[in-house]
Order: structure tokens, then C-alpha cells, then sequence
């Protein structure tokens, strides 16, 4: 009795994997919704035939939509590890000929001459073409891209906890002379195949991150001509939030063809993994800073309903605002009362780099020499028991920051100018007694020197001086350069070359205008660098947002790069000291105005740094703009994650077809205008998914 009673067990465990195998089949395999015959097939597309009844039937066969191949009925047994227990992916791309196509184009031609000028037929009509004809030349072809094969395996290290659902991006093989049904598959259907990811993806994310969560993103649309009757309206469309992280993704499109609102459903989407929905979940709070050109998510605005980005929090229970966003501006805002500012004291001491290098990007494409020759000073600080390198040091000082007087940057009361110990007595000997056209400068600014209580306008007044002296052959400078290097004990130039080019700035009215570019973003008022708070912000886990539409191109450029070095290398310090960065996220908006452009190689480059290195330094970046093209190679070709809505030329859509297989849908993004419709790849997805993407909206709980 008793082996008995086992040996109906182990029949029952053996019998598990087939029964398994039809329940997962059958929720992809419907007979109702068989459409036709695969009558040819390679490793990259197969034919189908298909009938226009069951064309009909199935709400009709859109272009680039999905169908299925296989020779398996889920309501009969079969053996899973049989080479037919498998179903084909396919992708709809155009009509295909048949044998008979001749024939029928030729007949219906005929028919239809036969009743040309009569309103009421039609050459298809019971009255013009006999029933058996009507039938054969309701035949097809269909050319059908193969995407993938779905097959059913075991996990090995688990061999009893059931078969899981596999899919490859290819076929293993194929029989030229073996016949496949096809299938269109239904609205539960499409939703299992559109949004299948492999189950070691979702573990991996459970493991790196402790999120398997999933968002709805949109519905799956095949087309421009949307018709809600072909059985497939509102499948849903999900993507993971954690695909995102350490990736590089893009959104590429048209302006007003909803490239920012799928940026704010991305951002929501991480933001509230702060909040799982899945109790196995754990909460995941991840850093997100937005550069926002336009202001449109720091503010509430007509185009989204002033549904704005920056309200997000309120999708949280309990939240408060100050624990979970920040917007910073160059400017306030009369809506964002706390919005914090985005500005720097250039003066301050533990400011002088930082300025200058702020400076020095906004400076980066004149190509005038004494601006070049600026933009190599750096200020270090000296080895303070080296009294002559501490002398030179602050002499350069004075001079930098006379230079920022005289560029229209306000000084802080506490910063008062000082000569004392900087110049000496043979200098200000030399200047008296200068004999050259240009004497009465000179003696001049050796009696500005000689007084002890300086205005920030006279020290200006002293380099400008110091600065013609210099550059003038005729003066007696070179007398004072000899004697003072004879009297040295190192043996320099009074004048360094660091201090040169400062000065050298003096002697060109330009030099200070382009620096004066620079001075909205310099405050008298503050003492903090705001790149610190920011990157303090993201370290909490906030969504940062940086309002920079009241801001110049440049002063933009050079703010949002300064930001983005600073968080590089905090990041990359944390890597290696071996300890584990935090997780944060950079979005662009209008990534042409920030990123280097196509033709561009410096791989230096901050953005291109994080592209290439980010992922081991936990930087993800999403980057939104019109022109694939605009953007350089390398962050394309590090990009992991793609939202492409309509991009309205051949070149661009040329350059897309590099990557993935959009080539498959280049006909249909320059052509389909519609806000919000989308293709879209992402990390876990296999293929390319057409999606509608929702529109953005906050509900409050």
C-alpha cells in the first residue's frame, strides 16, 4: 500500500513540469486568435500567410505589431524540453508576395473596370466576383521580423521550484519544411509579452538594490491610427525604476512630443521607491538632481495643469516637503519661498579656486591669448613657512580679486584691500623715477602704493599701472626686474608667471568684461558653496531641482558642470576609499545646451566621464533633447535605456538606427507626430516596445 501511495506521488512530480508548462503557454497561445501559416523562415524573418477573415476577426494585423509563431496546442501534452515547445516573437514590418498575386492584381483590375463610375459597388462586391475567387485572393503575405523565442526551462540550483518563462533574441535553429501557426496575440497576452523580464534581472535588482518594484509608464500603441476596436486598447506597459540606476538613458524627440512628461513620470517613479508598494520591498531612497532649463518642473505652469515635478512629495504619507525636495536658482521665485540659492562668494578664501574655475568655464571657447593664458592660473596654497611663495601667493590674490572688483562683482564688507608687504620699496623707487612717455602713470601708482588706506577702486587703478609697466619696453622695468633678481635669493622674477597673466588682464578693456559674465553668480552675502549643499541633498535621498531659466547659456553651462565635477568625484573618492557611493541620478533637460555635441572628442569631458565611468561610481544619467546626433558617440553608445517619440528627418533617424532595433521603426518616427507615443527600450525590456506613455499627474493621497 505504501509504495503504492509513492508511486503516485512521483507520478504526480513528474506530471508538475507539463502541467506548469500549459498554464504558462497557454496565457500567450489562444486559438481563438489564430490568424495564419509561417510558410518561410530564416534567422532573421519569416512569411506569413494569412487570411482576411481571421484578419477581421482579430481586429486586423497593424504594421510593427506583435505575433506569435509556434507549433504547440497548450490543450495537448507536450514535452517542454522538446525543440517545438517554443514560441517565435514576431514583429509585423510590411506585405510580402505570393504566388497568386499576379493573377489577383490582374483580375481585380478587370472587375474593377467593369464597374468603374458605379458608386454603389465595389469590385470586391458578391454581385462582381464569385464566392471560390473572393476566398483564394483574400490570401496574404506578411514579412515578419523575428525578435526572440520564448522557452520554458528549470532553475538548476532549484530544480523543484517550478519551470520559468525564458526568452532569447534569436532562434537556435530552424526547419525550412516544418510549418508554424500563427497567432495574434490578445490583450492578456500582449500584457505577459511586452512587460516579460527575465527573472535574473528582477533578481538582481532584489539583490543590488532591494527593489522588484515596477510602474505603469503607458499602453502598448502600434500606431498613429490608434483604433480602440483591434482588441488590444490599454495593455499596460511597465518599466522598472531600478533599470535607471547607474545607466544612461535618453529621450529623444521633437519639442512638444512629450519627452519632459515621461521625464516626470521616470522621476516620480524613483522617487516613491521611497514608499513600496510590495511589503518584501525595502524602501530605497535614491538622490535625483534635475537641471531644468525652462523652469518647468521647479514651477507650477499651465502645460502640465500645475501638476508640477516639485509637489511630488505629496504622494507620500506623512512627508514633509523640507525632508524630501529642494529647489535651488540663480534668482528667487515669488511661488518657491525656499527655494535656496545658487550663488557664490568669488572672494572668499575657500571660494578663490572655485570661482575662478566657474570663470574659467564660461571663458572655455574664447580663443583670445591673454584669455588662455588666464584661464592656466590656479590658486594653491603655499607652504605657509615659505614667506616668499606665501608673498607671491597673495599678491596673485589681490590681483585676482581687483580684477573681480573692476568686472562688477560687489565685495563682501568683511574683505578690505591690503599692499602691505607686498611690493616692496625698489619697486615703488623704480616707478618715481620712470623717465619714459608714460612717467606720470607710473609715479602715479607708486603714490597709490605709498597709501595706507586703499579703496578696491585704487588697487585697480595700482594694476593697471603695474600692468602698463610692464608690458611697456620703453619703461624701467626691465632696470627693476635686474636689480631685484640680483638682490633675490632664489634668484626669480619679481613678476611670476601666474601673476603675469593675471595682470596682463588689466591691459585689455575685454579682459574684465568676459570675466563680468561670471557675476551673476557670485553673492557678497554668503559664505557656502551650494555644489556642497547640493551634493549634501542628494546624499539624503532628495530630489534636487535646479531652476536655471533665468540664467545665461553660459553662466548656465558652467554652473551645471562645476555642480556635476563635484558630484563625480565625491562619488568616485567614496569608490576608492572602498566605501559604497551613494545611489543618485542626474537628468539633463535640453542636453545639446550641457553635454559636448557630436563632433566633439574630449573625452575629459564631465558628462562623458559619467557616461563611461558612472555606473561603477552609482551615477545614472538621463539625458533629454531633440537630435540624436547632437549628443557625442560615447554617451550613445554607454546608453542602456531609450524613449524615442517623433524625430522629424532621415539623419536623425539614420542615427538612431545605430543602436537596438529601432531601424525596425524608423518609417514610423518620422512620420507619427502624436504627443506621448513612444518606442522605448529599457535595460530589462528585450526589444523595442511601441507605448502611448500617460500623462503626468499627481494624485494627492
Amino acid at each position: 500500500m505504501e509504495n503504492g501511495f509513492e508511486s503516485v506521488i512521483d507520478n504526480l512530480q513528474n506530471k508538475q513540469p507539463e502541467w506548469d508548462a500549459k498554464v504558462i503557454f497557454s496565457k500567450l497561445i489562444q486559438k481563438d486568435q489564430l490568424v495564419g501559416d509561417l510558410y518561410a523562415i530564416n534567422y532573421e524573418e519569416g512569411k506569413v500567410l494569412v487570411h482576411d477573415f481571421y484578419r477581421q476577426k482579430v481586429g486586423g494585423i497593424p504594421s510593427l505589431s506583435f505575433l506569435i509563431a509556434t507549433r504547440i496546442n497548450p490543450e495537448n501534452d507536450f514535452d517542454y524540453k522538446d525543440e517545438d515547445a517554443s514560441i517565435i516573437l514576431l514583429r509585423v514590418m510590411d506585405a510580402t508576395q505570393i504566388p497568386q498575386d499576379k493573377e489577383a492584381e490582374k483580375v481585380r483590375i478587370e472587375t474593377a473596370q467593369r464597374i468603374s463610375g458605379e458608386a454603389d459597388k465595389h469590385w470586391d462586391g458578391e454581385e462582381t466576383m464569385d464566392l471560390k475567387t473572393r476566398h483564394i485572393f483574400s490570401y496574404a503575405g506578411i514579412s515578419c521580423r523575428i525578435i526572440g523565442t520564448f522557452f520554458l526551462e528549470e532553475d538548476e540550483k532549484k530544480p523543484h521550484s517550478g519551470l520559468k518563462l525564458k526568452f532569447g533574441s534569436d532562434i537556435s535553429n530552424y526547419y525550412s519544411n516544418k510549418g508554424f501557426k500563427i497567432y495574434k496575440p490578445n490583450a492578456k497576452a500582449l500584457e505577459e509579452i511586452v512587460n516579460y523580464c527575465d527573472p535574473l534581472n528582477i533578481k538582481s535588482h532584489f539583490e543590488r538594490y532591494g527593489s522588484t518594484e515596477r510602474v505603469k509608464l503607458g499602453h502598448v500603441r502600434y500606431a498613429s491610427t490608434n483604433r480602440k476596436d483591434q482588441q488590444i486598447h490599454n495593455v499596460p506597459v511597465y518599466i522598472y525604476p531600478a533599470d535607471l540606476l547607474s545607466q544612461k538613458s535618453a529621450l529623444f524627440g521633437m519639442t512638444r512630443t512629450g519627452k519632459s512628461n515621461t521625464t516626470k513620470i521616470i522621476a516620480k517613479s524613483v522617487f516613491e521607491l521611497r514608499s513600496p508598494e510590495k511589503s518584501t520591498d525595502m524602501p530605497l531612497r535614491i538622490g535625483q538632481i534635475i537641471f531644468d532649463p525652462n523652469g518647468e518642473y521647479a514651477n507650477e505652469n499651465v502645460q502640465d495643469n500645475n501638476s508640477a515635478l516639485k509637489n511630488v512629495w505629496t504622494l507620500i504619507a506623512n512627508a514633509k516637503k523640507e525632508d524630501e525636495i529642494v529647489t535651488y536658482g540663480i534668482t528667487g521665485h515669488p511661488n518657491d519661498l525656499d527655494r535656496k540659492s545658487m550663488l557664490l562668494n568669488f572672494y572668499q578664501d575657500s571660494n578663490i579656486q572655485i570661482g575662478k574655475e566657474i570663470i574659467d568655464a564660461m571663458l572655455s571657447d574664447d580663443t583670445a591669448k591673454f584669455i588662455k593664458n588666464f584661464s592656466q592660473v590656479r590658486f594653491e596654497q603655499p607652504d605657509k613657512n615659505d614667506k616668499s611663495a606665501l608673498t607671491r601667493y597673495n599678491r596673485r590674490i589681490l590681483a585676482y580679486r581687483a580684477l573681480l572688483y573692476k568686472a562688477g562683482f560687489p565685495v563682501p564688507f568683511d574683505i578690505k584691500p591690503t599692499t602691505t608687504g607686498l611690493f616692496g620699496t625698489t619697486l615703488v623707487k623704480f616707478l618715481k623715477s620712470d623717465n619714459s612717455k608714460n612717467s606720470g602713470v607710473y609715479k602715479s601708482t607708486a603714490e597709490k602704493l605709498e597709501n595706507k588706506n586703499k579703496t578696491w577702486q585704487q588697487v585697480v587703478q595700482i594694476f593697471e599701472g603695474i600692468a602698463e609697466y610692464i608690458n611697456d619696453s620703453k619703461s624701467s622695468y626691465g632696470q627693476f626686474e635686474a636689480e631685484y633678481i640680483k638682490d633675490s635669493s632664489t634668484g626669480d622674477n619679481w613678476a611670476d608667471d601666474s601673476f603675469s597673466k593675471i595682470v596682463t588682464m588689466f591691459n585689455y578693456p575685454n579682459g574684465s568684461r568676459q570675466i563680468g559674465k561670471a557675476a551673476a553668480q557670485h553673492s557678497a552675502d554668503t559664505n557656502i558653496d551650494y555644489a556642497q549643499e547640493i551634493y549634501a541633498d542628494l546624499k539624503n535621498g532628495k530630489l534636487v531641482i535646479i531652476d536655471q531659466s533665468s540664467g545665461e547659456p553660459d553662466l548656465n553651462k558652467s554652473s551645471a558642470d562645476r555642480i556635476m565635477w563635484y558630484i563625480f568625484k565625491q562619488n568616485q573618492k567614496d569608490f576608492r576609499e572602498g566605501k559604497t557611493p551613494p545611489e543618485l541620478l542626474v537628468y539633463v533637460e535640453e542636453a545639446h545646451n550641457l553635454l559636448p555635441n557630436g563632433k566633439e572628442q574630449d573625452y575629459g569631458d564631465v558628462w562623458v566621464r559619467t557616461a563611461k565611468e558612472g555606473s561603477k561610481y552609482r551615477l545614472g544619467l538621463i539625458y533629454a533633447t531633440q537630435e540624436v546626433s547632437s549628443i557625442q558617440k560615447n554617451i550613445l553608445k554607454n546608453t542602456a535605456n531609450w524613449f524615442i517619440s517623433h524625430l522629424n528627418n532621415t539623419d536623425e533617424t539614420k542615427e538612431l538606427c545605430k543602436y537596438y532595433d529601432f531601424v525596425d521603426f524608423e518609417p514610423s518616427i518620422r512620420r507619427a507626430q502624436d504627443k506621448g507615443f513612444l518606442r522605448i527600450k529599457t535595460l530589462s525590456n528585450m526589444f523595442v516596445i511601441p507605448v502611448q506613455v500617460d500623462e503626468f499627474k499627481l494624485k494627492t493621497t
